[in-house]
């Protein structure tokens, strides 16, 4: 059985980033952990992101990843250069992916990008954005209420729609965007509300399908891609609400996960892993 490649992300939002991982490499087993008890980041210091983000890795490294993915746009911002730098295997995360997806997407170079307050204040999008084209203007928005109520499971009907417009409105406002960043992997799981609340003419980018085919060419210039002929058997890890997880996982998913279980990496106990 060969390595499994790992995947992060601080709650539920990184199954949206890892089920098109599972769908472009379907012969590669997967390790996910999700951070649920300590979920959203994206209000967090950066120094204690980088914390949680290292107690993650830590339990996955010991799991003999040969890859990581980062499904997390804060913990991208604020960890992917010194888990590149630190790690003796390929690192990726989410942000250069969906910035490189939404600029072949824009006609009119003008973005619009939604995420956490981490992500948003940390400028990340803006700054790849503009490092790949000069001529792109970005109008950025936090939304601090979409994690939370993505990862109670409040997915659709009034109430969550009523969150959408009310959040979405100043970025609404601006109405010269045609294209917007979906800048926090929770946050497709609820792309058809902020498509009809942004409307039709708007190209909602998710970066998950780009990071997988960045996974896939990394994996295929290292030689590193699994040959195998049996089908793989994931594992998924939450350190909060099991059940909560298996419901919004396997319905994310086409079949129900096999392996899920709850784990304590923070405190004294991470050293174990």
């Amino acid at each position: 059985m060969g390595q499994p490649i790992g995947v992060i992300d601080s709650g539920v939002g990184g199954l949206t980033v890892a089920r098109e991982l599972m769908r472009q490499l379907p012969k590669e087993r997967f390790i996910y952990l999700g951070d649920t008890k300590r979920c959203p980041y994206g209000p967090r210091p950066e120094q204690e992101v980088r914390a949680f983000t290292w107690q993650m890795v830590r339990f996955l490294l010991a799991k003999d990843i040969k890859m990581l993915v980062i499904a997390c746009n804060t913990a991208t911002a604020f960890t992917l250069r010194e888990l590149q730098r630190e790690l003796p295997i390929p690192v990726i995360g989410v942000i250069e992916p969906g910035a490189r997806a939404a600029i072949k997407a824009s006609k009119n170079k003008r973005i619009g990008v939604i995420g956490t307050e981490g992500t948003i204040e940390s400028k990340a999008y803006p700054n790849k954005l503009m490092s790949i084209d000069d001529e792109i203007r970005v109008n950025d928005l936090s939304c601090p209420p979409f994690v939370p109520m993505v990862e109670e499971g409040i997915l659709t009907g009034d109430q969550a729609l009523g969150i959408v417009e009310r959040t979405l409105q100043p970025l609404k406002d601006m109405n010269h965007i045609d294209t917007l960043i979906l800048g926090c992997t929770h946050y497709p799981l609820i792309t058809p509300l902020i498509q009809q609340v942004m409307g039709e003419s708007i190209q909602v980018i998710s970066s998950g399908e780009e990071t997988a085919r960045e996974a896939s060419l990394i994996l295929a210039y290292h030689d590193a891609l699994e040959n195998r002929k049996e089908k793989p058997v994931h594992e998924f890890y939450t350190t909060g609400d099991l059940e909560k997880f298996r419901q919004i996982a396997n319905n994310w998913f086409d079949e129900p996960v096999q392996v899920l279980e709850v784990v304590e990496i923070d405190g004294a106990k991470s050293s174990a892993y």
